[in-house]
């Protein structure tokens, strides 16, 4: 879109934007050619809390790395680290193991059902607010408004020749922008080890090849979506905008233009009365101030990214023409048709559809609370062997072979004495130890470690009625007396 110079007038001292029409021109292409977007910079309240987010957001995410957590000695003191190589997860005073993965699946789907219930309530408030793509293309707008100027200066730096000034503006641009996104995917890769030492590494050449070919990678996605492709991101690769449709009802909240007020839309001059004619004056103030290009009076669109600039550019305007705010605000199409009728606007938080969703994040939050407050720091698993199932021994018992396995979460090495019920008679003995025959073996377990046992129980054949029996281990800790079970099989002849 262009904009012809905005002229205030002798009365009002509004700019009026004019937008160039479309070009009616039939197009043959299988894609329509891109209209580049020069948003206009606007002041107001959502403008402010969206500068709050940004700010917010890319704290947590290039800070968090560096932020320390001690966790003892032998421990990782980064307070948030993906471990690979110690395949461990650590969140400031969690940390989570492979076997506890299940915190992770329920931490998405909270994230899932929280993001439902927003879109439910405010649409695609993610989208406008949250998003990461929202919040490094509005960074990269920082930065070209600061090289290149705002909306006017840009549209008439596109259309001039090109010249030294020019260059130095287009050059200086993408540098910093290829500079952010580094900075971007050098922040992603110290997720995943210690962060002061891969930086010195990185710096001097010594880091692994994947750190240097992620930050490569997350450079060039990082650029190439916020700061070259922009709003084609949300328009014609993200998913969201599809599946919003099913997350929103008649009583949800978005943008909205509320043609009741604004119609019929017509130009002001200061003095003329306000009869027989709509609060629209036609400034299309709204329309420059949108990333995505659109004319927000045209209803609700696909590519309405909820942003509410376009709020804060019309309050602008009510203001300095003396009129209420609220012409473009968040409403809902039920509210639309109560005032048709003659009703009152109402939000209606409370419906059906987000009763739902806040029980199931409920019960989700819940279990996933009551799990992390019960769980245990210790974990043991048993494999019986597949090949022999059984070994018969000379004074007829049977003999069983299992793999038991000890998670030890703590950080002090413990000792553990091993019981089986189930079983009259059972004797077990783990291998390499001295006790092969006692009936409560005993195993020590080094910290924060997984420990491989080789576990023989033997059972008196005039215990076994049956193929096949039932069988529980009992791990208790020999200090606190705290116990851990695993049901097993103990197999015999028929």
């Amino acid at each position: 879109m262009n904009e012809h110079p905005p002229n205030p007038s002798a009365e009002g001292g509004l700019e009026r934007f004019d937008v160039e029409p479309v070009n009616k021109k039939e197009n043959r292409s299988l894609y329509k050619p891109r209209e580049r977007i020069h948003p206009k910079r606007v002041k107001g309240t959502f403008r402010t809390f969206k500068w709050l987010v940004m700010a917010v957001t890319l704290g947590i995410y290039y800070i968090t790395p560096w932020l320390r957590w001690d966790r003892g000695a032998g421990a990782p003191d980064q307070a948030v680290l993906i471990d690979f190589p110690a395949r461990r997860f650590y969140f400031f005073f969690i940390e989570i193991w492979p076997q506890e993965i299940y915190y992770i699946a329920g931490i998405l789907i909270l994230a899932g059902i929280g993001l439902f219930l927003v879109t439910s309530v405010f649409g695609r408030a993610w989208c406008g607010y949250s998003c990461p793509q929202t919040v490094w293309v509005d960074l990269f707008l920082v930065v070209e408004r600061a090289v290149e100027g705002d909306r006017s200066a840009r549209i008439r730096l596109d259309q001039a020749p090109m010249t030294s000034s020019k260059a130095v503006k287009r050059i200086l641009k993408h540098i910093i922008w290829l500079l952010i996104a580094m900075l971007t995917g050098g922040a992603w890769v110290f997720y995943y080890a210690d962060a002061p030492t891969l930086a010195v590494e990185l710096v001097t050449l010594s880091a692994q090849p994947v750190a240097y070919i992620t930050i490569a990678v997350l450079t060039f996605t990082t650029y190439t979506l916020g700061a070259l492709m922009r709003e084609q991101v949300c328009t014609y690769m993200c998913p969201w905008p599809r599946i919003q449709g099913a997350m929103m009802d008649e009583e949800s909240l978005t943008v909205t233009y509320r043609a009741d007020r604004g119609e019929p839309r017509m130009p002001y001059r200061k003095g003329e009365t306000w009869d027989d004619r709509g609060d629209c004056i036609e400034c299309n103030a709204c329309v420059v101030s949108c990333p995505m290009g659109i004319d927000i009076r045209d209803g609700q669109q696909f590519e309405c990214i909820t942003c509410s600039l376009c709020i804060d550019a019309c309050d602008d305007v009510m203001r300095r023409i003396d009129r209420p705010r609220g012409l473009i605000d968040y409403d809902s199409l039920a509210n639309a048709e109560r005032r048709a009728q003659g009703d009152e606007s109402a939000i209606r938080f409370f419906r059906p559809r987000t009763l739902i969703y806040f029980g199931i994040l409920t019960l989700v939050g819940g279990v996933m609370v009551a799990a992390f407050l019960t769980r245990s720091d210790t974990d043991i698993n048993v494999l019986h062997d597949r090949n022999p199932l059984f070994t018969r021994l000379s004074d007829g018992s049977i003999r069983n072979g299992y793999t038991f396995k000890v998670l030890n979460k703590a950080r002090v090495q413990r000792t553990f004495a091993i019981t089986a019920d189930g079983i009259d008679g059972v004797t077990m003995g783990v291998v390499g130890s001295q006790n092969l025959s006692g009936s409560a073996p005993f195993v020590t377990v080094r910290p924060d470690r997984v420990q491989s046992f080789r576990l023989l129980v033997t059972a008196p054949k005039e215990s076994l009625s049956e193929d096949s029996h039932d069988i529980r281990f009992v791990l208790e800790n020999i200090n606190t007396r705290e116990t851990a079970t695993y049901d097993s099989i103990f197999r015999g002849p028929k």
